[in-house]
This record gives structure tokens, C-alpha cells and sequence, in this order.
């Protein structure tokens, strides 16, 4: 798949020398570059536009960032968590989902930007890491991006990968729809990175995932990477419980794993299409071809629409007995389910509803 080109390139003052800056702006020669005491205006004005979306995928801005790069996974109240660590070295994203959350959460804020200060970041990373007290900590970089469609642009990944390399309590996920991974395969990751890839059946991706790579792209980055010594991890998330579903997931699932070493699987997720209640404007203005909107959905107390519970579940049980039949050991789990949900699929509930330390 092609690598990301904005149209033109926003510069925080003060971000010009930084390495980050640097690498970037040699790897985009030719475009407009500004350079800005305030970010303000050229975001307010992407706000103006008919689609900031899609504008705001045109436009990308470089700047530092002041607060925390990691944060817990945020969760739902009453719903299991996988005490997951967030680590945000950007936000926005260059594919173009009709299911993503990001449309609605980064509406007033849609242009991509990539923090430049990652002596910063990491600084906070050997923070936490010093903390933990000998915890195992999961850390992950794709909630509020996907982790490496800008790592052409970037060359982030190397930096990351590199650091968790020398970690021995703490494994970094990168979770991507791209294949973006020849930056990876040369690293000395040693065990410390999992390459993971979120997956849909083919004429999914092609409606419902513009800009990503085809699901034959994505398995064959996935083989580069096990050639490489990395472990993998898949996400059949979003699942699209509508008509027929069983056919198109069910062959999903049998395409992966006879794709790959079932051997090199770390985990695999399970989670069914939900979005706050309002994305679905937002869904409908941008995408009004979609056919999001045609499954039964009911609010939930999260306040997110999500497909009835008899239907996740029995989808979940028809999924998780179709990945046992390939790897009976692969830790599978569901994201951002209930524990009455994991008890109907599983039989159990998992130790604590923060806690899936079992399973990781």
C-alpha cells in the first residue's frame, strides 16, 4: 500500500530542530511547510470546512506535546477491561474507516499531528517502568492512530522497538491495518514487540476500510514479521454481525490461520462493531452508501449502540470454537464486553473485571 502525503505540513515553533521534525520533513520533500507560534487557526479552520475529516487527513501538523503520552486504557464502567497501557505519539489517522471512533472524538481537532518531543515520551515511559514494581505491563500505540500508518513518514517504530528491546517487564503491541513493517524486520526486538494486525473479510476492508491494506497484504507482512522473530496477535474487531456474517467471518478466521504459524499467535480479540450514538451522524454524512446502520443495534449503558447480546454471543461462541480449531492454546478474549458476555461465550468470567493478566 502507498505511504501517507499530506498536502501540506503545519511546524509548532520550537519543533523545527527536533530529530523528529527533521526526519519527517526530509521524507516529505516538496510540500508546503508553515511554521506556527499558534496551532489554533489552521485547526479552527479545518473545523469550518464541509468535511473536517477528510480535510483534516490532508493536513498534517508537528508539534510537542505537554501532557502524559501514557495513560491506562480508559475502559468502560462494567465492562472487562484488558488493563491495557495507551501510549500516544500521535493522533489521528490516514485510513479512512466509516466505522471509526476517531471521526467523532478528534471532530473538533481532525488534523493528524505527530508529537516531535519524544525525548519527553520516553523519559515518561522509563518513568512508569521504574514504577511498576515488577508488574508485566502491555503497552500499545494504536487508540487514537493506527501504530504504523505513519511509520514511513516517521521512522518511529525503530526508536520504540529498539527501547522495548532492552525492557525485560513491559511488551509493546503495535496494531495496524497496514503492512508498513519493513522498518521492523532488521530491529533488535527480542521478544519485546508484538505485530499485530486488525482484521475484517476482503470485501469489508474494500467497503468499509478505505486507504488500508487488502487482507492478503496484511497476512504476508504478518509472515515477514514471524520470518523476523516477532510475535503476532490479531483483532477480529470490528465484527459485522449482519446477514451472512457467519460464512464471511468464519472463512476469515480459516484464512488467517492457514496463513500463518499458528505458533507465533500471542492473542487474539473479539469485539463487535460499537460506536457511540453520536458517530452514527457522523457515519451517515460521510458514508451514506454504508450499511452500518442495518443491523439490529441497541444503546447500551456505556451509551455506545451495539448489536443485541444474544447475537454477540452466539457469534463469539461460533468465532472462539473455529479458533480452537486451529490453535486450541491461543488466548482469545473480547473487547469491551460485560462479564455476562464472557460467561456465556467462555463458561467464566475472567479473575476480576480489570484483571486479564491470565490470558496475556
Amino acid at each position: 500500500m502507498q505511504a501517507y502525503r499530506p498536502e501540506r505540513i503545519v511546524v509548532e515553533k520550537g519543533c523545527e530542530g527536533l530529530a523528529m521534525t527533521r526526519r519527517i520533513l526530509e521524507r516529505l520533500p516538496g510540500l508546503p511547510v508553515e511554521i506556527c507560534d499558534d496551532l489554533d487557526p489552521a485547526i479552527r479552520a479545518l473545523g469550518r470546512e464541509a468535511d473536517p475529516v477528510s480535510e483534516g487527513k490532508k493536513c498534517l501538523i508537528i508539534s510537542k506535546y505537554s501532557g502524559a503520552f501514557l495513560k491506562k486504557c480508559p475502559g468502560t464502567q462494567g465492562f472487562v477491561c484488558c488493563n491495557y497501557l495507551v501510549l500516544n505519539a500521535a493522533t489521528g489517522c490516514p485510513l479512512d474507516c466509516s466505522y471509526c471512533i476517531l471521526q467523532e472524538y478528534l471532530f473538533n481537532n481532525p488534523a493528524l499531528r505527530i508529537f516531535a518531543n519524544t525525548d519527553a515520551m520516553f523519559a515518561q515511559l522509563k518513568e512508569w517502568l521504574a514504577k511498576s514494581q515488577g508488574r508485566d505491563l502491555r503497552i500499545g500505540t494504536g487508540e487514537l492512530t493506527d501504530s504504523l500508518a505513519l511509520d514511513p513518514i516517521t521512522g518511529f517504530s525503530r526508536e520504540l522497538v529498539t527501547f522495548f528491546g532492552r525492557q525485560d517487564r513491559a511488551v509493546l503491541e503495535l496494531k495496524t491495518k497496514t503492512d508498513h513493517v519493513e522498518d521492523l524486520l532488521d530491529l533488535p526486538h527480542h521478544g519485546r514487540t508484538v505485530v499485530a494486525w486488525s482484521v475484517n473479510p476482503d470485501h469489508l476492508i474494500e467497503s468499509h476500510e478505505e486507504g488500508s491494506a487488502s487482507l492478503k497484504d496484511r497476512l504476508s507482512a504478518a509472515r515477514r514479521c514471524i520470518a523476523a522473530g516477532y510475535r503476532i496477535a490479531f483483532h477480529f474487531d470490528p465484527i459485522l454481525f449482519d446477514l451472512g456474517w457467519e460464512t464471511s467471518y468464519l472463512d476469515l478466521v480459516d484464512q488467517v490461520f492457514s496463513s500463518i504459524s499458528v505458533e507465533s499467535v500471542s492473542w487474539v480479540s473479539l469485539g463487535g462493531l460499537r460506536f457511540p450514538q453520536s458517530l452514527k451522524r457522523i457515519i451517515g454524512t460521510r458514508f451514506p452508501q454504508s450499511r452500518l446502520m442495518a443491523g439490529e443495534m441497541v444503546p447500551c449503558p456505556d451509551n455506545k449502540l451495539r448489536y443485541i447480546r444474544p447475537i454477540r454471543v452466539q457469534g463469539y461462541r461460533e468465532m472462539v470454537r473455529r479458533i480452537r480449531t486451529h490453535g486450541p492454546e491461543v488466548p482469545v478474549y473480547l473487547c469491551m464486553e460485560s462479564r455476562e458476555v464472557w460467561e456465556a461465550v467462555f463458561g467464566n468470567g475472567p479473575a476480576g473485571v480489570r484483571n486479564l493478566a491470565g490470558i496475556f
